[in-house]
């Protein structure tokens, strides 16, 4: 007897009929091609049911979730290589801030349908070690870069790294690469065409006897040509908010750089001409609930974006701050000022929908669909009672004409979606 009802996700608008019985689904339309399928659950046997595909979806190839490790998983970050293998890199633990927070790694090996079990890849039980960077080098190293800070304190901030140089088959040591106190990194690096490595920066400042908030982030670029020994420093002008810049190089040899906003705005846009001098962040059309963004160009100069589509416009409340839920113990620094012009960073947002964007004009317009809807609710990061149920920080690689996304889900697992 059938008591689960099926729904099944077609190309296009047109429309499904199921009609169950305890014996059979019957299911009529002229072309079987599936998008997806979906238990919706126990229903009553003998009763009809119509469905129509939202025409605002995109095409489904295939969707997934990697083999969760822990209570909690976030920030993912993919890497095609090119033997055809897919790389997700993301931090789990408890919750965000707390010391049992560490880097984790799966692979896709090309042509199989199934993702590695997660390895853990730190162990730093003092430390809260978070938003992992997969990076393969000209010269075919494989670096894993991170943040590594104490508690919820992103001020106390450095970057660290580990290298491979089989693949990611066996690492070397873990090494502090960037060790001022505040750093942050998020997004890939970049080689220039003349070897140049950008990797984008933001800083979490604050004055002496405050607690970080964000409202004083800036972003930078740091430039190394040397393979990494060192590495000089340009701050983004007028960035303060901005965070968690991409940059990727536009079509015409240009580059664009994208950024969330720690004012639950707007996405911001900047452009360079050679990638190392940059105009001042401005504002897109698109939302942002400071939560993570990232983007790719295809080959016919398409931006593709993936992002949350909300603000604090569609916000019902307001957290203290990103850390508030595992509380400050002996910590007595005030909470950090808003800026000259009374501006403060806006955590609590509702990160949903997740929608993929896409521009011609290199960002001046956008079209978009959704990749995935909910009430995006996150006035805590709290997974072990499930009560988080954010879908954000996205994670894009193109290969073999596909787009690979990875994204958080409920911050519970990373999902992911070919389409």
């Amino acid at each position: 007897m059938l008591d689960h009802m099926l729904a099944f996700y077609g190309p296009n608008t047109t429309i499904w009929s199921l009609q169950l019985t305890n014996k059979h689904v019957e299911l009529r339309h002229t072309n079987p091609t599936f998008w997806r399928v979906e238990d919706l659950g126990k229903v009553e046997t003998g009763d009809s049911y119509t469905l129509v595909r939202e025409a605002n979806r995109p095409y489904f190839y295939q969707e997934a979730y990697l083999p969760g490790a822990t209570t909690q998983s976030h920030a993912s970050n993919l890497l095609l290589l090119p033997n055809g293998d897919i790389l997700c890199a993301w931090f789990g633990g408890s919750m965000e801030g707390k010391p049992d927070i560490s880097i984790y790694l799966s692979r896709l090996k090309s042509g199989e349908q199934s993702w590695s079990e997660a390895t853990r890849m730190t162990d730093d039980n003092t430390r809260s070690e978070q938003n992992p960077v997969l990076f393969l080098t000209p010269a075919g190293a494989l670096w894993l870069l991170y943040t590594s800070q104490h508690a919820g304190n992103q001020d106390s901030a450095i970057v660290k790294h580990r290298i491979s140089l089989d693949d990611g088959t066996t690492w070397g040591k873990e090494e502090v690469l960037f060790p001022d106190s505040g750093i942050f990194i998020r997004q890939p690096v970049i080689v220039l065409d003349d070897g140049a490595w950008v990797i984008p920066v933001f800083k979490c400042r604050v004055e002496p006897g405050e607690r970080w908030l964000g409202n004083n982030d800036i972003s930078c670029i740091r430039v190394s040509r040397d393979e990494g020994y060192t590495w000089t420093e340009s701050e983004i002008p007028e960035s303060t908010g901005c965070v968690h810049m991409e940059i990727q190089r536009l079509k015409d040899g240009s580059y664009l750089g994208l950024f969330r906003s720690r004012w639950a705005d707007h996405i911001y846009m900047a452009t360079s001409p050679d990638g190392l001098s940059w105009r001042p962040p401005q504002a897109t059309i698109l939302p942002n609930p400071n939560a993570g963004i990232c983007f790719d160009v295809l080959s016919s100069g398409r931006v593709v974006l993936v992002y949350n589509h909300s603000s604090k416009l569609d916000a019902t409340g307001r957290r203290q701050g990103l850390y508030d839920d595992i509380g400050y113990g002996s910590d007595e620094r005030r909470d950090q000022r808003s800026t000259q012009d009374g501006r403060e960073s806006f955590w609590g947002a509702p990160r949903a929908p997740l929608c993929v964007a896409w521009s011609d004009d290199s960002g001046k317009s956008w079209n978009r669909r959704v990749l995935e809807d909910g009430d995006g609710y996150c006035m805590t990061n709290n997974s072990e009672k499930k009560l988080n149920r954010e879908l954000s920080y996205p994670s894009m690689v193109l290969g073999g004409g596909k787009i690979h996304i990875a994204y958080t889900f409920w911050r519970q697992r990373i999902k992911l979606l070919l389409i």
